[in-house]
């Protein structure tokens, strides 16, 4: 889900289940083909029949190299690359910048004791009487010679100094420039559906403001508050969260039956995909500026969707939380 969103504009299509965030337009079913889900036509099975028949039919393969994007996913890929750039050329003329303050410190505070020094030794050469002064004349006028010569020294550091700081500015102003110049990258928040596929009920909707990097841990922590304790099957994507080894402990600990969907079938998890669809109807006339802004729209679209009758149950007129 885009973390900000304005009220003309359409909530686009997006997948996180290859662990990568893939944002494209829905694409209408093309070719007839089997799949695991079929399993499900046979009215004779019974429901865990039919559950433990599909996790046999849709083993995990041999695993294939993830192929090369292409089309937007590869210009995001440019994009994003373009940026790392750029940020790394900006922090290091930071790094630099600070580099020349720390210098600049270390020279100021040395004129500023040459200064001292100086007054000191204006203030003795007062206090001598005239003959003492006269005796003192070259060393004076040798003193007078070397303080000229550092002088001269500190206005042609100070112009160096501004030349630096012009040429520093200019090229912040490059760089910031370049920035602004590539394409805006959407921010996202990441929403976990947990949703019970018998009586419809949205168990919940919790938000991670870390998007498509949310770690399989912040999902398990999720997930151990909301799932109910007689769960047999928990249906879920191919996404990385839910190989992790975090995610393994949590069904061997739960003692429940981990269902994956078939690859490049979301039908298979059709009642997970039909609640996002009207998830997304649901928020499309609503504006936010951040997850703060987003949450309790959640918890409203929440309480809606749990208290008014579904079609899809078998006992018509009953909300999921009946």
């Amino acid at each position: 889900m885009p973390a900000t969103h304005a009220l003309a504009d359409k909530l686009p299509a997006v997948s996180g289940s290859s662990g990568r965030l893939i944002v494209q337009p829905s694409q209408a079913e093309t070719s007839e083909r089997e799949w695991p889900g079929r399993i499900f036509e046979d009215p004779a099975l019974t429901y865990e029949e039919a559950m433990l028949d599909f996790v046999a039919a849709s083993q995990e393969p041999a695993s294939q190299p993830e192929p090369e994007p292409q089309g937007k996913q590869a210009d995001q890929v440019s994009l994003k690359a373009a940026q790392q750039v750029l940020r790394r050329e900006e922090a290091q003329l930071r790094d630099e910048r600070r580099r020349i303050r720390e210098k600049r410190k270390l020279e100021d505070a040395a004129w500023k004791e040459a200064q001292a020094a100086r007054k000191a030794e204006a203030q003795a050469y007062q206090a001598l009487s005239k003959a003492e002064r006269r005796q003192q004349r070259k060393v004076k006028q040798g003193q007078d010679e070397q303080w000229r010569a550092l002088r001269k020294q500190r206005c042609a550091s100070l112009e160096v100094r501004t030349q630096a700081d012009e040429a520093w500015r200019q090229k912040r102003r490059s760089l910031r420039e370049r920035l602004s110049q590539l394409p805006v990258v959407t921010t996202w928040i990441a929403i976990l559906v947990v949703i019970d596929n018998c009586t419809r009920q949205c168990l919940g909707l919790p938000l991670f403001v870390a998007g498509p990097k949310v770690t399989s841990e912040r999902i398990v922590e999720a997930l151990r508050i909301l799932l109910p304790p007689e769960l047999l099957f928990l249906i879920s994507d191919r996404g990385t969260h839910f190989k992790a080894h975090a995610f393994q402990k949590l069904v061997l600990s739960e003692a429940f039956i981990h269902v994956r969907i078939a690859r490049h079938r979301p039908q298979s998890n059709g009642i997970a995909e039909r609640f996002v669809r009207t998830l997304k109807e649901w928020l499309q006339d609503k504006a936010w500026r951040e997850d703060e802004e987003l949450a309790p729209l959640l918890q409203q679209f929440l309480d809606e969707y749990n208290d008014r009758p579904h079609q899809g149950l078998a006992i018509p007129g009953l909300s999921p939380n009946e």
